[in-house]
């Protein structure tokens, strides 16, 4: 039988989901893993363990064989079909050779078989979880290595933060708060995704005490010598850890330019690059002897090399590469001076990727929170209460007492929101007249009311004059930054899904690093013939499609989504480098809402891709209240 096992060891915590109907195995493996600070979720049949699969993200799934409801194996055979990619562990008695050959059949990882030592269970998880890159293998497993951001540190070892070799008295939850920011530098954790990562959902606790963790941890940090805030607050998003304050540390400053990213995942895939040049090489003999029918993979070769290249930092190589696909295009066989043409494009596209790769320019996107809310309301007590909690949940509030004010205030600057109350005491002008006269000007600035006047009357009158959020009297700060942030962003970027078909790696780990740093959940498929069970399974915001792929080309895959009932409002983004009119036609006229030009661009594509998502929810939403509207009209 397991027991609790003892470890002074610190490691990073990690989320596992075990999926088992055995309660004394299961109560017997929280202790060992929570011991190890491993954060766990439970399920008891398989059904509800695909539900939470599919819906949070796991560093590891634990899994019984004997499930109720769905099989284990069954479960995760449809984990797998989905693109589930995370390490998946069985727990079995039957270790047989025909038993263990239909478990990696069916998408394990490894399986532990019973009974079992914890030492063995864990040692067994520390290794998937370093395969799969949740565990760094340069950090030596157990051992990681200090964690620093200008003066302070963070030892995984023993557990102590330091400002200036001062000890930081910090509680476990701020002290997992701040290891999980130090160790993710370039992504956005909303709220959410917080709770996600550092608690299970037995013990999450409410988005409020989040904001609450924050702070206190912002206030220890600042009290122990730290001036610098180092976490800065992304408006509709979350959190992120700022750039690292100190100026002479070249490493941390490059970290941060987004062109770091490109080069890392270049050096990854830069012998992926060199193996299908090797395939345009040899196409050279099949050339000469007039098989142009055996050249589809050197023009599959050819056609993803001419869309990636640009954007790992390798323009020329792009060209040469798309005269190289145009070559292999034609059906008759080649003359000896197109093949010596050939041969020289092939070696030209050598040549260039020996060089460096020339850096991007584009500017990174301003993480500056732009929203700014306008509170019309004369209660100085919640109007400083809103001002004091407002930068926590992003807003940057302006307070105005009086409605004559507040008129002369918006025809100089309007803000992106209004919080109007109704009721003003010796006011010749009325909330609700202020209200008409803005809806007048400008029609499609969002209002909320916020007032104790509360009759069907009311609510009629405001609901006609066209405000988006009607809350009344009294209500809590947290229930007021909740409507605002509702309003102004409609989507929560930790829930949003994005899913990519591409049939090029390199191009979706390329996409993948870039969204999912803004708190975009990416799903990625290489194969298109899979893209409707995917689709299906997954229920992504967006589908970003490759314009040209073999088989099933991006413009079929739009067509199809476009003649579902169901489906056929889903934004759809397709990617091509082709930016010639009848290109971009066809994309238009297939049902594409927009389209992406090779090389990509990081901050166009999340642009595109966030407001596309916006813009798709505000629709939604204003559909709705047009429908509900209606109804409600005499």
């Amino acid at each position: 039988m397991l027991t609790e096992l003892n470890t002074t060891s610190r490691i990073l915590l990690m989320k596992i989901l075990l999926v088992s109907d055995d309660g004394l195995q299961s109560a017997t493996l929280t202790k060992v893993l929570s011991a190890n600070r491993y954060i766990l979720d439970k399920a008891l049949d398989g059904q509800a363990g695909l539900n939470l699969a599919t819906d949070i993200e796991y560093d590891l799934i634990l899994l019984d064989v004997h499930l109720p409801s769905l099989d284990a194996m069954s479960l995760c055979r449809k984990l797998r079909s989905i693109g589930y990619l995370k390490p998946i562990l069985f727990m079995t008695a039957n270790d047989d050779d025909e038993d263990v050959v239909a478990l990696f059949n069916a998408g394990a990882d490894d399986y532990i078989s019973k009974p079992f030592a914890p030492e063995v269970l864990l040692a067994k998880m520390r290794t998937l979880l370093r395969r799969s890159g949740v565990i760094a293998a340069s950090s030596g497993a157990l051992n990681p290595t200090t964690l620093k951001w200008g003066k302070l540190c963070l030892s995984p070892d023993s557990g102590r933060v330091t400002v200036d070799d001062l000890v930081v008295a910090l509680t476990a939850t701020e002290y997992n708060l701040l290891e999980l920011f130090l160790r993710n530098p370039n992504r956005i954790f909303s709220r959410s995704a917080i709770l996600d990562k550092l608690w299970s959902l037995s013990q999450a606790p409410t988005d409020r005490a989040i904001i609450t963790h924050i702070k206190d941890l912002r206030k220890k940090l600042k009290a122990s010598g730290l001036v610098e805030d180092l976490l800065e607050t992304i408006y509709g998003m979350g959190y992120r850890l700022k750039p690292a304050p100190s100026s002479n540390s070249k490493e941390n400053n490059q970290l941060d330019k987004p062109q770091s990213a490109i080069n890392k995942i270049l050096e990854r895939f830069r012998d992926t690059f060199n193996e299908q040049v090797t395939v345009l090489k040899q196409a050279k003999s099949v050339l000469l002897a007039g098989q142009t029918k055996e050249l589809q993979a050197a023009k599959l070769e050819a056609h993803k090399l001419a869309g990636s290249l640009a954007t790992f930092g390798y323009p020329d190589g792009s060209k040469l590469a798309r005269s190289l696909e145009h070559l292999l295009m034609k059906d008759s066989p080649f003359t000896l001076v197109e093949i010596e043409r050939y041969c020289e494009l092939v070696t030209a596209l050598q040549q260039a990727l020996a060089k460096a790769p020339v850096t991007q320019t584009a500017l990174p996107i301003s993480t500056t929170p732009a929203y700014k809310v306008l509170v019309i309301d004369d209660d100085v007590a919640l109007t400083e209460r809103l001002k004091a909690e407002s930068e926590a949940w992003g807003v940057q509030i302006k307070v105005i007492s009086n409605l004559t004010d507040a008129r002369s205030s918006l025809k100089k600057a309007p803000p992106d929101l209004i919080l109007l109350d109704l009721s003003f005491p010796d006011a010749e002008l009325d909330g609700l007249t202020l209200l008409q006269e803005i809806k007048g000007l400008t029609p499609n600035l969002p209002i909320i009311i916020f007032t104790a006047r509360d009759s069907l009357t009311v609510r009629l009158a405001v609901s006609r004059l066209g405000a988006r959020q009607f809350l009344h009297k009294p209500a809590t700060t947290e229930q007021i930054f909740r409507t605002i942030t509702q309003v102004l962003s409609p989507y929560k970027a930790s829930r949003a899904k994005v899913l990519i078909v591409d049939d090029d790696p390199a191009a979706l780990t390329l996409l993948s690093s870039i969204l999912t740093p803004w708190g975009l959940e990416v799903v990625t498929l290489t194969e298109p013939q899979h893209f409707w069970e995917v689709l299906v399974s997954t229920k992504p915001n967006l589908v970003l499609l490759d314009l040209e792929m073999p088989n099933v080309s991006g413009l079929e895959l739009c067509q199809v989504v476009r003649q579902d009932s169901q489906w056929g409002n889903l934004p759809i983004l397709v990617v091509t480098a082709h930016t010639d009119a009848d290109s971009l036609v066809g994309a238009f006229a297939a049902g594409a809402d927009d389209f992406i030009t090779k090389p990509i661009l990081g901050p166009e594509l999340v642009t595109r891709i966030l407001s596309r998502i916006e813009r798709s929810l505000h629709q939604s939403i204003f559909a709705t209240n047009t429908s509900i509207k209606g109804e409600i009209q005499p």
